[in-house]
């Protein structure tokens, strides 16, 4: 009768000691899931910077790229020592920002007002996914296709 407590006690011990592990386990695997879906929703946000500009050799700048909850995209740029548009030769009325998407079709997505500052700064959202952003020189900030003065670019991304 004492070998079958032992055995009973054996038994017990041995399945606590089972959930223990299980347990472990499941907090270690969801550590590892919840990292890992911070590590996805972290790299839903791209921050991209400006190739130097052959126009504008001191303008520099950068753009963060944010998905938000809604699938939209969130583009933000910050700009330093961006000359005044009419300081550029030949001279011109506005500064368009452009995106191009999966599809390599630019589409004008706004328009840049410099300041005394040299500063700029730049918000707008798109439901397009943007692989890349430029920037540039044009008479007329509603036109539908980029001029040939283009003043600040990224790569792909």
């Amino acid at each position: 009768m004492n070998s079958i407590e032992v055995k009973g006690t054996w038994n017990e011990q041995k399945g606590v000691k089972t959930t223990k592990l299980n347990t472990l386990t499941k907090t270690f695997l969801t550590g590892i899931m919840a990292t890992a879906m911070l590590f996805v929703f972290s790299s839903c946000s791209k921050n991209i910077s400006f190739l130097t500009s052959s126009v504008v050799p001191a303008a520099e700048g950068k753009i963060t790229v944010k998905n938000d909850k809604n699938n939209n995209y969130n583009i933000q740029m910050q700009i330093k020592n961006l000359a005044d548009i009419e300081r550029l030769q030949p001279a011109k009325k506005s500064y368009v920002v452009w995106m191009e998407t999966m599809d390599n079709l630019p589409k004008n997505i706004g328009r840049i007002s410099s300041s005394n500052k040299l500063k700029v700064d730049f918000k707008t959202v798109s439901t397009l996914r943007p692989t890349k952003i430029f920037i540039t020189a044009e008479e007329d900030e509603t036109s539908q296709y980029p001029g040939s003065m283009v003043v600040l670019t990224t790569d792909r991304f």
